[in-house]
């Protein structure tokens, strides 16, 4: 069960943001900048911000009626929704490569936020690697916001960087994660798993 929730999860996270992207560039083909169209996207912002608000509003008094890390998850996804929505419509309105890196990174933080709620389910070891699986996840949803951020405001060995930086930033993750599973185990499995892990990440 784990497996699936965490792909469903990394999938989430990691396909959002290019269907974000292209709302973003969803603008009419040969219209001006200077013309209505920039008047016409403010306004449809406007009205996105609005309706999220209204959602988030009546999300959160479903979740009022719910106890325990339900509440918690419940208020998670429905703060995760608002958030998302208006970034996206954000990214819409303005049209620029570090306008859709925002909204990319928020929708990861709060798939984030989501995920480490999800995760208060859980006990012991299993939590520790749930926890450390939805870091992994967040690194690599974050990847894209990192190059784009990169590539609005710098230049080529700026993007070059960022790529690198955060290709390091998900494998450290993703070797905690594998480390944290090692704990379950206990006298010569468990430090042939350390040993593998080790050997895997190059540590």
């Amino acid at each position: 069960m784990m497996k699936k929730w965490l792909t469903a999860a990394v999938c989430s996270m990691m396909v959002a943001a290019p269907a974000g992207y292209a709302l973003a560039q969803a603008t009419a083909p040969g219209t001006p900048p200077s013309t209505t169209a920039a008047t016409g996207t403010r306004a449809d912002y406007d009205a996105a911000a609005k309706q999220a608000d209204a959602d988030y509003k009546a999300a959160t008094a479903k979740c009022d009626g719910m106890k325990d890390n339900a509440k918690d998850v419940c208020k998670a996804e429905a703060k995760r929704d608002r958030d998302v929505t208006k970034a996206q419509a954000e990214a819409r309105r303005d049209g620029t490569q570090k306008s859709m890196a925002k909204a990319e990174k928020v929708k990861a933080d709060r798939d984030y936020d989501v995920a480490k709620e999800m995760c208060d389910d859980k006990k012991g070891n299993d939590k520790d690697v749930c926890k450390k699986d939805a870091k992994t996840a967040h690194e690599k949803a974050l990847t894209a916001a990192k190059v784009d951020k990169a590539a609005a405001t710098g230049s080529r060995t700026d993007v070059a960087e960022a790529r690198a930086d955060a290709k390091k930033d998900t494998m450290d993750a993703a070797y905690k994660a594998d480390k944290e599973r090692c704990d379950a185990m206990s006298g010569d499995t468990k430090d042939k798993c350390q040993a593998d892990v080790k050997a895997k990440y190059g540590k």
